[in-house]
């Protein structure tokens, strides 16, 4: 592999420590990717556990497998790599099969290689085909499509939603008038629409004028709030009493939903607001292991740059 396909992994001690790996038992990698923190995880699980890993993205799981069976066979767990998304969790697991799994953890983050792979589109500084789609192989809509097909209101509902871009409709309506000139096809005739769209005084802070709203781009195309939803509820599901999740997010539409499905969680009261007592008998599914996330060091976030946004947030199961 060459060096656009290395992948540091983000807070890997803090997320070691949180879930305390114990040898024999079942962990998931519900995002895969490189193995960066799947290759800590194995060596804690020992030859008598059990990995599973899901990405959608072939070249990811290709790169995993070769480093996770280049790990001592004698103290190697059993490994299961499986092709999907972590919003079909239960089939995944189902085919497996297993019981239950007793640690699971998700990395949010977009990988380097479909940052830093022009051809898939996802970054602002490459001239790159608006592509934008995790799973190429199953997946048809793209960044382009939507570009050049939704009307100026879906548009800015899109980045607004997605992204908190205070320009929304501005770059919307800037979208539509430029592609009555053309289609736009390429990632940097995207950022040109963008610049002109944002007031000067407004492209002064908040970094690239750009990132908003391919991350609003992006997680449409990808569904990836609704799928991570999804993600967390089956995960929740499938982890035995004692269990536990962590979950490493980027931005804060990903964060706000974390926080809020461990809140639901751990409030299953289903009783009346002014009822004085519970009454229901709901118990509470999860306990959280710490109110406020987990952040990188200064020390992480200057070895890499990409933690720099990163929070995780774990809780145990009762």
């Amino acid at each position: 592999m060459t060096s656009e396909y290395r992948h540091i992994p983000v807070l890997s001690t803090e997320c070691l420590d949180v879930l305390a790996i114990e040898e024999g038992t079942v962990h998931l990698d519900a995002t895969l990717g490189f193995a960066g923190h799947a290759v800590l995880a194995a060596r804690q699980l020992g030859s008598s556990g059990l990995l599973l890993g899901i990405d959608q993205d072939a070249v990811a799981r290709e790169e995993a497998t070769e480093r996770l069976y280049g790990l001592p066979e004698a103290s190697r767990p059993a490994i299961k790599v499986l092709a999907g998304n972590f919003g079909d969790m239960d089939e995944l697991l189902l085919s497996v099969p297993v019981p239950g799994i007793h640690t699971v953890l998700f990395d949010l983050g977009v990988s380097s290689v479909q940052l830093d792979t022009p051809s898939r589109g996802f970054s602002y500084k490459e001239g790159a085909p608006l592509d934008m789609r995790m799973d190429p192989g199953t997946q048809t809509l793209t960044a382009q499509e939507v570009i050049n097909t939704y009307n100026a209101a879906d548009l800015a509902r899109i980045i607004r939603t997605n992204s908190d871009e205070r320009w929304a409709s501005r770059i919307a309506d800037f979208i539509v008038r430029q592609r009555e000139e053309g289609p736009i096809t390429t990632s940097d005739q995207l950022v040109e629409v963008i610049k002109a769209a944002i007031p000067a005084a407004g492209r002064r802070s908040g970094g690239h004028p750009a990132k908003r709203t391919f991350q609003a781009l992006r997680i449409h195309v990808n569904s990836e709030l609704d799928v991570l939803r999804q993600g967390l509820d089956a995960a929740i599901r499938w982890l035995e009493p004692g269990g536990r999740i962590a979950v490493i997010s980027y931005h804060s539409l990903e964060d706000r939903i974390v926080k809020e499905t461990f809140a639901s969680f751990t409030d299953r009261c289903t009783c009346p607001p002014d009822l004085p007592v519970c009454a229901c008998g709901r118990e509470p599914i999860l306990e959280l292991g710490t109110r406020k996330p987990i952040v990188p060091t200064a020390a992480e976030v200057e070895r890499n740059p990409r933690a720099r946004s990163a929070k995780l947030r774990w809780a145990f199961k009762r």
